[in-house]
């Protein structure tokens, strides 16, 4: 699997020569007048809409609290108000490069002496100053308006927040939507491509007004960190993914699916390289594939170790009731072993159809996700056991007997099997960022895809059939072996 360095590979040169072409991109932008006036309008006009809004709702909220509601309801305006302008950029960017090659000044552009990294740095940049200096604009017009209706200061920290996640995700945006450009050959076509950074885009939005409301400032800083890495990566797929030869070269987009069938078969059945297909044969090269996922492996071993770490981080600030604990360790403790014996010996192929669908499920969602759903679904669980288990010391009960009972009789079997899923799929998702320089990204992807079908049905099925039934059968039995007394 190719290396994921955070660390772009762009000099200071680079730079430069990107702003050449941002200011080229900027100086036109500014010129059409369709694009400033209605810019500069919507920019000025929001603030003090919302402004208005905000006052109609704290008059019909002044009965419950409306100091706690002014202090949710204003910083999450701001941001709304900064968010608007910046989402222009999605408009600006997705017509980048396909734009101008429908308007016929895409070949100038690309004979100019520039490197491919620098393009796309200048037309990034291009895209995104415009949108991002009416969001700060906008911010700067609803600040000094709340200060002179309201007499409310917004704190500096708050202020660096916001600025921040504006910045933040108008440039994610632009970076996915320049990405979008260089790979379609119509300006339509991009726009439908869009809603890949739409739709998650507004799905975030409204995430962050959630913990704006609810006052959970902290939480909104790690969604700031985690966009920014999100920009890292998007920024290095479309250095690496652009190419001015395959950008003027391509005249049509086609969706082959019956020659994208093929190539999977060919991957898949191992034909690729063995003429005639022969079950041994097919293994032996399946496993060969194992050591490949040494990197993504290491990955899943790291997010395990951060899921106990933030288990343990949950266990100090947010304390699990003594309730739940009386109960599984008071009284009605041989009744729950009981039921627990009776109902897990009678479904073990529901418990592996079960972690089937949810691998497959995990692996689908990680393909809109570039991986991170493979690791996040990977460590959640290893949150609830940590969170579950370590507190156990407080009532006088052995942690780590509760997990050897409850986790290790399955585990050495599953455990393994989702490490060798995980892996596989995010050595599949990950390919769209760095994609072996000899191949093209669809076939690179549909390689992927084949292999990692190859180690989910020859290795982690069997092993997921025999912890099915090891789950139902032999850790029942232990659980009754150690809490049974």
């Amino acid at each position: 699997m190719s290396s994921l360095p955070l660390t772009l590979p762009i000099k200071r040169h680079d730079w430069r020569m990107a702003w050449i072409i941002a200011r080229r991109e900027i100086r036109d932008s500014f010129r059409d007048w369709r694009i400033i006036l209605p810019t500069i309008f919507l920019t000025l006009m929001f603030p003090g809409l919302l402004n208005f809004t905000a006052d109609r709702i704290l008059a019909l909220a002044a009965e419950y609290n409306p100091d706690y509601i002014a202090d949710r309801l204003y910083p999450f305006l701001l941001m709304v108000v900064g968010f608007f302008p910046a989402s222009f950029s999605l408009v600006i960017a997705l017509e980048t490069f396909v734009g101008e090659k429908e308007r016929k000044s895409l070949e100038p552009l690309l004979a100019a002496p520039l490197t491919n990294g620098q393009l796309y740095l200048g037309k990034m940049m291009a895209a995104l100053c415009p949108p991002l200096f009416a969001s700060y604009l906008g911010i700067t017009v609803y600040l000094v308006g709340l200060w002179f209706r309201q007499g409310v200061v917004v704190s500096f920290s708050l202020f660096s927040l916001l600025v921040g996640l504006t910045t933040v995700q108008a440039a994610v945006m632009v970076a996915g939507a320049v990405v979008a450009s260089t790979q379609t050959t119509s300006v339509r076509a991009a726009n439908l491509l869009a809603s890949f950074i739409i739709i998650p885009m507004a799905l975030l939005l409204q995430f962050e007004a959630v913990m704006m409301f609810i006052g959970n400032r902290n939480g909104l800083w790690w969604i700031l960190l985690a966009q920014l890495l999100v920009l890292v990566v998007l920024m290095r797929m479309g250095v690496k993914m652009f190419n001015r030869e395959e950008l003027l070269g391509r005249e049509l987009d086609q969706l082959q699916l019956g020659n994208m069938w093929r190539r999977f078969w060919l991957r898949f059945s191992g034909r690729d390289t063995h003429p005639a297909f022969h079950p041994l044969t097919w293994y032996r090269d399946t496993l060969t594939l194992v050591p490949h996922l040494r990197k993504p492996g290491l990955i899943f071993l790291l997010a395990m170790v951060f899921a106990g770490l933030l288990g343990y981080y949950m266990i100090n600030h947010y304390p699990p009731p003594e309730q739940m604990y009386a109960s599984l360790f008071g009284e009605e403790r041989q009744r729950y072993l009981a039921n627990l014996q009776l109902l897990t010996q009678q479904l073990p192929m529901t418990i592996f159809w079960h972690n089937v669908r949810a691998l497959l499920l995990i692996a689908l969602v990680g393909i809109f996700t570039v991986g991170m759903a493979d690791i996040g679904f990977f460590a959640l669980p290893w949150v609830v056991l940590t969170y579950v288990a370590l507190p156990m010391s407080g009532i006088g009960e052995n942690p780590f007997l509760f997990l050897l009972a409850t986790v290790v009789p399955h585990g050495v079997v599953e455990i393994p099997a989702l490490l060798l899923a995980g892996a596989a799929a995010l050595r599949w998702h990950v390919v769209v960022i760095a994609p072996p320089p000899e191949k093209s990204l669809s076939e690179s992807w549909i390689n992927a895809a084949a292999d990692y079908f190859r180690i989910f049905i020859g290795l982690v099925i069997p092993l997921l059939f025999l912890a099915a039934f090891l789950e139902a059968w032999v850790t029942p039995q232990v659980l009754i072996h150690f809490y049974g007394s």
